[in-house]
């Protein structure tokens, strides 16, 4: 998995419930993805947290490469309609 400086520094740090390899499989099998104006890619999936009965929507944001990892939050206002 390779990950930008801002996502180990930053994201992680402020939301440690994260779990990296979340971020791998929505990227893998997202439920939607598009490509955002700067070039960057975003992934939505499903993911159930430990302890929990209902998954969560978790957005990734890739750089170009759609590969390496730069940004992830779980998505409350995610909506299933396709585009």
């Amino acid at each position: 998995m390779k990950t930008t400086r801002y996502f180990d520094e930053q994201v992680l740090r402020k939301r440690p419930y994260i779990d990296p390899a979340w971020c791998v499989e929505v990227t893998l099998s997202p439920l939607r993805w598009e490509r955002q104006p700067d070039g960057r890619f975003r992934f939505w999936g499903e993911v159930t947290h430990a302890g929990e009965t209902s998954p969560r929507i978790l957005r990734v944001i890739t750089l170009e490469d759609r590969e390496t990892i730069h940004n992830a939050f779980f998505d409350r206002g995610f909506s299933r309609r396709s585009e």
